[in-house]
This record gives C-alpha cells, structure tokens and sequence, in this order.
C-alpha cells in the first residue's frame, strides 16, 4: 500500500511547567503520603479510644482482607519469613477513540494526515507471580506476563484490518524491605529489575504485504533492561486501611532495534474499608506519566500511522479505581485471596493522535503457604 505524506500536521502545544516528571511526582507523592499520614493518625487515634486496636497483631494483620493493597499496586505486600505466596492475575484493558493532547478526534480528522488509523485496541495480560519472604522485613517476587493484543484500523480508502500479536512480555524480579513497621504502619522500599524477555519483533498480515513488522504498542517487550524502585507506605486501624505507592520503571541503554521506550512514572493513593474477616472494598487515585520513546526503529515508518511515531507514544493519566478483596480466613483453603479492581480514566493529555484509555478490569488469585 503507497504512503501518502501528511496532509496537515497537528500541533503539539510547547510545555508551561518547567519542573521534571521526577520533581513533580516526588512533589505528589509528598503530599500525598503527608495526607495518609494525617489520616492514619486520625483513624488510629479512634481507634484507640474505643479499645480495638492493638500495639502488635502480626497474625491478625496478615489475615485481614485489605492487608492486600489494590489488585493494581505492585509492590505493597510483606510476608513473613519464609512464607511462599504464588499469584495469577489477569488483566484487560480497551483502548478506543483517537485524541490529542485533551481533545477527541474522529477517524477523519487522523486520516487527513495519515494514511492508516488504528480505532480500537484490546490488551489483555496474564501475570504470573511468586513472592517469598526471606526474613520478615526482606522479601523477594518474580514475575512474568504473557500478552495477547489486538488493534483494529481503517484505511484512508475504507479497508479495515486487525493486526495481533501474542508472547511473553518481559520478566521482573523486585526486592522489597520494609524499613520501618509497628503494628498499624509500615514503609516499604522496592528496587528492581526488569530482563528484555519479552519480543520487540512481533509481525502480522496487513494490507501492505504479509508478516510486517507491527508497531511499538503491538510489541511485548522493551528490549532493554529497566530499573523498577518504589517505595510503599501502608496504614490500618480497626476496619480502615489506606496507603500510597510511588513507583517508576526507567529503561536502561537502547535496544537492538535502536529505540528505548519512555520511562513510566506513576502514584497512587488508596483508602480500604473491612466488611468482614472475608471482605474489604478499596478506592484508589493514580495519577501516571509515559514518556515518548527515544530513537526510532529504522523498519517502521512514522508517516504511514501514528503508532509508527516515537513522538506520539507520551502521556499523563489521572485514573479513578474500585477494588474488592476477598479472602478465606480459615479452613483448608485459609489464605487464599481474590481479588478484582476496575479503573477508569479520569483525565487524559496524549502526545496525540493515539488511542485514548476506556477502562482495565484485573482479576488475582494468590495463595500463601
């Protein structure tokens, strides 16, 4: 298929805020963490009065429901000491609807500059985890994800096609040590590394020929190693629970395909309420930031469709979060968790035009022995 060049560009408005990501979310997550702290204060100390909470409950705590963070937060569990806790969670995310910047656009307004649009998009993941802890501050967790995606397009003459792709993503191991713990809170710091498992060379039939390389969102992989550190902060009294996650994944070097994708930067916030020794639903703000990729992959070319653009791939995200805990307290089965969150996007300002976020729903299973 012949690539037409663009017919009119759209233009990208000059930044206003002269801070790094790094400083504004360091500025957020202070906040935020001084307002969970306030608020863990303030719940402890009702707590207190009414005679409910204890100084030390290590095994009450473990078993309480909303002692699990959110499905979405990595990262915020601390298991005792040699205790192995495997994990299955699924995920899936719709993508549809071009925009730029905050703006909506209609499929005729990125075909008048591209030649190629992609309308819809399906993410779906299936996470595999183990976490075992090594002393009761340290713990350990591997985990590994298999992606299946799936883009719908249009042509600017009207033929429709979907591409696929489907492999392992890349595989993480992390480091979690609690460097401070009483009963009712704890502090955790996270650190680490993300392996290039994953596949950056993905390919599908289009209407330009058979097995053509797809482009960057279609790939399962980054192709480099990347840094992951995060620090968690958790909190509870008699049925109330809450915490906060800062977290980033930042890519190490550049891939064999000369391109490194854009760092991530994310927070979130999370309050949780305990219904029984079975149930707590949870609500959660995360407020998130992808950079555009560095470099350029040689083979795709940027003209044709937007997703072949390294400089369309940024965007900042405010999302809000409902999340339901489910756990067995005793029993044969006593430790087994469910859990399911959904989120929906709040706010969206995208280095467009790219598909905008429509919703995530996750589902977890996890077992501790």
């Amino acid at each position: 298929m012949n690539c037409e060049s663009p017919r009119r560009p759209f233009r990208k408005e000059a930044s206003k805020r002269p801070r790094s990501k790094l400083t504004s979310l360091g500025c957020a997550g202070a906040i935020g963490l001084s307002c969970l702290l306030g608020l863990g204060a303030y719940f402890e100390a009702n707590a207190d009065s009414r005679g409910n909470a204890s100084k030390e409950m290590p095994m009450q705590a473990m078993m309480r429901p909303d002692m699990a963070p959110p499905l979405g937060v990595a990262g915020g569990m601390s298991p005792k000491r040699a205790v192995f806790t495997p994990s299955l969670r699924f995920m899936h995310m719709r993508m549809e609807g071009n925009r730029n910047g905050t703006n909506n656009l209609s499929t005729a307004e990125v075909l008048d500059q591209f030649s190629i649009t992609p309308k819809k998009m399906d993410v779906d993941v299936l996470m595999a985890s183990a976490m075992y802890g090594i002393t009761n501050d340290l713990s350990v967790m591997a985990m590994i994800p298999y992606i299946w995606k799936s883009m719908d397009h249009v042509t600017r003459t009207g033929v429709e096609f979907t591409t696929k792709s489907e492999s392992f993503g890349d595989l993480g191991i992390i480091a979690g040590y609690d460097v401070y713990k009483t009963g009712k809170h704890t502090i955790k710091l996270t650190a680490g590394l993300s392996f290039p498992t994953g596949l950056t060379d993905d390919r599908d039939d289009t209407p330009a020929g058979s097995d053509q390389l797809l482009p960057y969102p279609m790939q399962n992989g980054s192709g480099t190693f990347d840094l992951l550190p995060g620090v968690t902060y958790s909190g509870r009294a008699d049925v109330w629970s809450w915490g906060g996650r800062v977290g980033a994944t930042v890519r190490l070097g550049e891939n064999d395909d000369d391109y490194t994708l854009g760092n991530i930067y994310a927070a979130s916030v999370w309050g949780a309420r305990r219904w029984d020794d079975w149930l707590s639903s949870s609500f959660r703000l995360i407020g998130e930031t992808v950079g555009n990729i560095d470099g350029a992959d040689p083979r795709l070319n940027p003209l044709q469709v937007s997703t072949a653009d390294p400089d369309r791939r940024a965007g900042k995200f405010v999302s809000l979060a409902l999340g339901f805990n489910f756990l067995v307290p005793s029993g044969v089965l006593q430790g087994t968790g469910l859990s399911v969150e959904a989120i929906l996007p709040a706010y969206q300002d995208l280095d467009g035009p790219q598909l905008e976020r429509d919703y995530a729903i996750l589902v977890g299973l996890r077992k501790a022995f």
